[in-house]
């Protein structure tokens, strides 16, 4: 397994987060991140499951992300072990609790760097019964363009072989 350079990853994450800023400012759209994949990248999402393949990423971005587009995913921490990248983000829902407090859940980003300004893997933890207690509580509504997630994901998290 190549380990990568330091720099190289710092620089990729910083792109990667400066992309996210410009989506949560409403400047860009999800499927920009694609370009942070390999071709035969594998992301993992807690409601959609496995998905592989740059092409199916993309698409991933696209419908998980349609009718969220007043949801936010502020990022709050970054960490670093060799070509393991770790992005700690909060994920938060419209409205407020009767106290002021937002729907806000802790979530974790494990990504594997893979060279040449990509990554071949992405898992995303976030615990969904809090999130739909939030989103009950909020009274959220999924707008028109909202796609739900399939109905049996593929739930292997296996990261795929580092040649």
């Amino acid at each position: 397994m190549q380990e990568y350079p330091r720099a190289e990853i710092e620089a990729t994450v910083a792109e990667y987060v400066a992309t996210r800023e410009r989506i949560r400012a409403g400047e860009g759209w999800w499927t920009e991140l694609a370009r942070f994949f390999t071709d035969d990248a594998v992301y993992i999402d807690p409601a959609w499951g496995r998905v592989e393949g740059l092409a199916a990423i993309r698409e991933f971005f696209d419908e998980s992300m349609g009718g969220l587009e007043d949801w936010k995913f502020p990022i709050t921490a970054i960490g670093y072990d060799g070509n393991i990248v770790l992005i700690k983000w909060t994920q938060i829902v419209p409205g407020a609790h009767p106290d002021g407090r937002p729907f806000e859940q802790s979530g974790l980003s494990t990504m594997r760097y893979a060279g040449h300004g990509k990554f071949d893997y992405d898992e995303d933890i976030l615990n969904m019964a809090h999130v739909n207690e939030d989103m009950r509580a909020s009274g959220w509504r999924p707008a028109a363009n909202f796609t739900f997630p399939p109905r049996e994901p593929n739930r292997d998290w296996s990261m795929p072989p580092n040649e």
